[in-house]
């Protein structure tokens, strides 16, 4: 009985240990590089969603409105809440995992486009992502 109860303690730890290593880190590092799924493909074309600026999706931006947004991603909030930067301003940006460019890491340094749509709300403005795309 002794070994059965010891070999269940051994693999709950070893499944804690696994879920823990795959866990994003508390500093902004960029996406997780643990293995996804087969990547999907995606569109690649050009893209008739206005480019703005922060300052500009702040002060005139519309709840639902389409829009891009190019800069940086400067820090990672938690809950898959980012903040991004760009020369005008900051937001807080909404990016699941599988809207990062697959098999590429983006960290505080590189330049990005995100294209999204605005969330105004009474309590809580924020750009959810669809696509980030790394800038050259």
């Amino acid at each position: 009985m002794r070994n059965t109860a010891s070999t269940w303690a051994v693999a709950a730890v070893l499944a804690l240990t696994a879920a823990a290593a795959s866990a994003q880190p508390a500093g902004y590092t960029g996406p997780s590089n643990a293995p996804k799924a087969a990547a999907q493909g995606a569109y690649a074309g050009p893209v008739n969603v206005p480019l703005m600026t922060v300052r500009q999706l702040l002060d005139a931006g519309r709840d639902d409105q389409p829009a891009r947004l190019q800069g940086r991603i400067v820090s990672f909030e938690g809950n898959e809440r980012y903040t991004f930067e760009d020369a005008t301003g900051r937001i807080t940006v909404e990016i699941d995992d599988e809207d990062f460019p697959a098999g590429q890491t983006v960290s505080a340094e590189h330049r990005v486009e995100l294209l999204g749509e605005f969330d105004k709300g009474l309590r809580k403005t924020e750009f959810e992502v669809d696509r980030v795309t790394l800038l050259p």
